[in-house]
C-alpha cells in the first residue's frame, strides 16, 4: 500500500478558522518536517490565503467539494489526516466522514452538533473500526478543555481519594472572547433540523445520546440560576453545555465508564455572590449569545489583537457524598472560539498523524483517544494549562 503523500490536509483552509489553522501550521510547524496541504472548493482563494498567511509558495493546494464525493475520496487517499473546518457539519460533512471511514483516513473537526454526531456514529463506527479510521469530533473549545478537564480531574480524584468523583461540576469562572460564526450557524442548522424531525429533539435532550445503548442517572439540568454552595456564588446556564456534557459522557462511555455508571455532570457560568450575582445570572439565563445576527458570520471573526487578548478560566469540582472534594483548573491564553480553537484542533491533527501505528479505528472523543498525552501537548504548544487547585 502506498504511503500517504501528506500528514494533514486542512479542508476549508480559505475560511476564517481554516485560515488560522493553516497559518498556525505554517508558522509553528514549518520547520519540523510536517507535510501538509490546503484544500477547499476554490483554487484561487486557496492561493490567495496561502500567500497572505506567509505559507511557502510550494504549499500543496487541493480542490475538493462537499458536493463531490469523488473529490473527497481523492483527497482522503492522499493524506493520513483530514482536518476539516467546513461547517455546519450536518449540511456539509456527511460525504467527508463517509470518505474518511471508507478509506481509513483519520478525521478531526470542530463539530458541536450532537444529533449529527450520533447519526455519524450509527452510520460509520463499524466501518471506521474495520478500516482503522479514527473519526474524532469536537476538537476545539467545544469540547477539548471540558473533556480533558473532567478526565484529568478524575485522575487526580483517584490519586487523592482512591475512586473517581461521582459528581463533577464544570464552572466557567472567566472568559474573554466570542464564539465563532460557524458555531452560530451550526446552532441555527440544528434548530432547523429539530423542527423537521422529532428524533433530533430526542437526541438533543438526551444527555447520553452519544453513548449508544447506555441510559445513565438523571443529570443536573444546568438551566436555572442558583447559588452554588461549593463556590458561594451564583451560577447561570452555559450555552456550550449542551454539547460539552454529551462529549464528557461519551468519553466516560468509551473508557468503559471509568468515571462510574452513576456519574453526573453539568456546566454553568460563575457570576458573583449577592444580589448583583443573582441579577447577572438571571440575565445570562434569559440571553442566548448565539441566537441573534450581531455576531460574526461564518467566514468572519475577530482581529488578531482580539484573539490574542482573549482567554478562559475553567474550574472542575469533583464531589463525593461524604463531603470530600477535588478541584481542577483548565486555562487558555487566547480567545476560545478562534485563537485557542485553531491551535487545539491543529495539535490534535498532528497527534493523529504521529500515532498511526496500531491505530484503533472508530468514532472517538479527543479525551478518550489521547487522554493526558493530549493535555501535555496542548500545555507545551497551544497555550493551555491543566492543574489541580
Amino acid at each position: 500500500m502506498t504511503a500517504p503523500e501528506f500528514d494533514i490536509v486542512v479542508y476549508g483552509a480559505s475560511g476564517f478558522t481554516g485560515r488560522l489553522v493553516a497559518e498556525y501550521l505554517a508558522q509553528a510547524h514549518g520547520e519540523d518536517g510536517l507535510t501538509w496541504a490546503m484544500a477547499g472548493r476554490n483554487l484561487s482563494k486557496l492561493e490567495q490565503v496561502r500567500d497572505e498567511i506567509g505559507a511557502p509558495a510550494d504549499t500543496p493546494l487541493i480542490t475538493a467539494d462537499a458536493s463531490d464525493p469523488a473529490s473527497l475520496k481523492a483527497m482522503c487517499d492522499r493524506t493520513k489526516v483530514v482536518l476539516t473546518t467546513v461547517g455546519p457539519y450536518q449540511l456539509h460533512g456527511d460525504a467527508l466522514v463517509a470518505a474518511c471511514a471508507e478509506t481509513g483516513t483519520d478525521y478531526c473537526d470542530l463539530c458541536g452538533e450532537p444529533a449529527w454526531m450520533r447519526q455519524q456514529i450509527d452510520l460509520h463506527a463499524q466501518t471506521a473500526a474495520r478500516t482503522g479510521a479514527r473519526i474524532t469530533f469536537s476538537c476545539g473549545f467545544d469540547s477539548i478543555p471540558f473533556d480533558l478537564g473532567v478526565l484529568l480531574l478524575q485522575k487526580a480524584a483517584r490519586a487523592q481519594h482512591g475512586a473517581p468523583a461521582p459528581r463533577v461540576k464544570g464552572r466557567v469562572r472567566a472568559m474573554e472572547g466570542g464564539f465563532s460564526g460557524g458555531t452560530a450557524a451550526s446552532l441555527k442548522a440544528t434548530m432547523a433540523a429539530a423542527a423537521r424531525d422529532p428524533n433530533v429533539i430526542k437526541l438533543l435532550t438526551n444527555p447520553f445520546s452519544l453513548a449508544p445503548g447506555f441510559d445513565g442517572p438523571e443529570q443536573p439540568k444546568g438551566l436555572v440560576p442558583h447559588i452554588d454552595d461549593a463556590l458561594d456564588s451564583w451560577v447561570a446556564p452555559f450555552v456550550m453545555a449542551a454539547i460539552n456534557t454529551k462529549n464528557v459522557h461519551r468519553t466516560n462511555y468509551l473508557l468503559g465508564h471509568d468515571y462510574g455508571t452513576d456519574f453526573t455532570y453539568d456546566e454553568m457560568v460563575v457570576t458573583s455572590p449577592g444580589e448583583m450575582g443573582k441579577q447577572a445570572a438571571e440575565m445570562l439565563a434569559k440571553a442566548n449569545p448565539l441566537a441573534n445576527d450581531k455576531g460574526p458570520k461564518p467566514g468572519e471573526g475577530p482581529s488578531k489583537e482580539e484573539r490574542d487578548n482573549g482567554f478562559y478560566d475553567l474550574l472542575f469540582i469533583g464531589e463525593y457524598p461524604d463531603g470530600r472534594a477535588v478541584r481542577f483548573a483548565v486555562k487558555g491564553d487566547r480567545d476560545p472560539g478562534y485563537g485557542s480553537t485553531s491551535r487545539m484542533i491543529s495539535e490534535t491533527a498532528i497527534m493523529l498523524a504521529e500515532t498511526q501505528a496500531g491505530r484503533k479505528g472508530g468514532v472517538w472523543t479527543p479525551g478518550a483517544l489521547f487522554g493526558s498525552a493530549l493535555a501535555d501537548r496542548l500545555e507545551e504548544r497551544a497555550g493551555l494549562s491543566f492543574a489541580v487547585e
